[in-house]
């Protein structure tokens, strides 16, 4: 989690007590994050809500600067927009770059939205050592992340490519994660504020199936190579994610353009039915993420 405020005020007082301890250079770094943070991001965004975006249009009437959320995850983006579009007021969702699935809200009552005002940083962390890295895994890299306090909604789509691994995070966050992240996996590592490359976000597979229908047990069962049975246990358990929210009913239909996301398996993008087969049956296009 990110540090508290109770965090927030032992930090300070060790930094102001009369011992003069010394304070590491990560103490530091949390304590400048906490400053700001507390005044610019001090509401949260998880399970709020509607409530919670139409507090933000609230928040910006008559004001010139926007105001922002933290990172959303797909499910979170829709709820922002169903409730942005009786607001009365401008938005842009961002998330650092075009592609990115988690994406800071920007609210705006006066005008449009730069995508340069949007608060927040791209980080790279690369192996120090090439010869001896291993391969750089997403899950490695988010489970590090969170191995430093840090809460998922500050930090958004993490990207590897080319042997590293590339942090969208809020700005304030970046130099805290520069001066921490160490290690991915077995991998050590150094982190330091970066673009993004140009190209394509994510590496993909174009999967055809050929379906009865598209319900996510059917099409989690012919992705990964699973019995129907088995597809709809990791539906019924929990484990299956369609755009960031539980998906429980294995009979569920997928709509076009939704992330099916499975624990332990992998990610992909339902792009939607290409046509029917003589058989009847429904020939759809996934995008499975490397």
């Amino acid at each position: 989690m990110i540090p508290s405020m109770a965090a927030f005020f032992r930090f300070s007082a060790l930094a102001g007590s009369e011992t003069r301890a010394p304070i590491d250079k990560r103490c530091i770094c949390v304590i400048e994050y906490l400053h700001k943070t507390f005044l610019c991001l001090a509401v949260r965004n998880t399970d709020e809500g509607r409530e919670y975006y139409l507090s933000m249009a609230a928040r910006a009437k008559n004001r010139p600067a926007p105001v922002f959320s933290r990172f959303l995850n797909l499910a979170q983006q829709k709820e922002a927009e169903a409730a942005m579009k009786g607001a009365g007021c401008f938005y842009k969702l961002f998330g650092g770059a075009e592609g990115c699935e988690r994406r800071i809200l920007g609210v705006c009552d006066e005008r449009e939205i730069e995508e340069s005002e949007f608060p927040l940083s791209c980080v790279c962390a690369k192996p120090r050592n090439a010869r001896f890295a291993g391969r750089l895994e997403h899950r490695d890299a988010l489970g590090s992340l969170m191995g430093l306090g840090i809460e998922r909604d500050v930090t958004g789509d993490i990207i590897i490519r080319d042997g590293a691994a590339y942090v969208f995070c809020i700005k304030n966050m970046a130099d805290y994660i520069c001066g921490s992240l160490t290690k991915i996996g077995n991998t050590d590592v150094s982190a330091e504020a970066a673009a993004m490359p140009e190209g394509e976000m994510r590496k993909t597979r174009d999967v055809r199936l050929q379906v009865a229908s598209p319900r996510v047990d059917a099409v989690i069962a012919h992705l990964y190579h699973l019995s129907r049975g088995d597809a709809q246990a990791l539906s019924r358990t929990g484990k299956v994610m369609v755009d960031d929210s539980e998906c429980l009913r294995p009979d569920y239909t997928l709509k076009e353009g939704q992330v099916i996301s499975v624990r332990g398996y992998g990610r992909a993008l339902y792009i939607g039915v290409e046509g029917q087969t003589k058989k009847g049956k429904s020939s759809l296009l996934i995008k499975a993420y490397s």
